[in-house]
């Protein structure tokens, strides 16, 4: 088998196509209907949110859509770039959860959603850093 058809057939890399993706469904709907989001997290919705809301839009697409048209061989740079805003994002939604200055039902499914997403990216980049080891 060929080192592509090897690539082709990486379940990480799969996965993270399939990240990009939601990343890029997820950011329109927070761009199109940020107050919809609230609700379904049952948050109050404020101008205010609803724009924190559009900015982490904003950012989801532009991450998915730079992984999605970027040449195979660097995609390794959008998924650590990727990994870098999920770690944050956890931190800070766990931070949130154990404070618990937000709806439980919102904190948990934000942090399962960003956690999954950190998961993937984490084991994509520890496997990454074996195979340059082993090189």
């Amino acid at each position: 088998m060929s080192t592509d058809d090897a690539k082709a057939r990486d379940p990480l890399l799969a996965a993270l196509r399939g990240l990009a993706i939601g990343r890029i469904a997820l950011g329109a709907a927070s761009l199109a209907a940020p107050g919809a989001l609230a609700r379904g997290l049952s948050v109050k919705q404020t101008p205010e949110l609803d724009y924190m809301t559009r900015i982490f839009g904003a950012r989801a697409i532009a991450l998915g859509v730079g992984y999605l048209t970027t040449p195979q061989a660097e995609r390794p740079r959008w998924q650590r770039l990727s990994l870098m805003v999920d770690i944050t994002d956890t931190a800070h939604g766990t931070a949130h959860l154990v404070r618990g200055d937000l709806p439980r039902s919102a904190a948990v499914a934000m942090v399962a959603l960003t956690g999954t997403y950190m998961s993937v990216g984490a084991t994509r980049f520890i496997t990454d850093m074996k195979v340059q080891r082993a090189a």
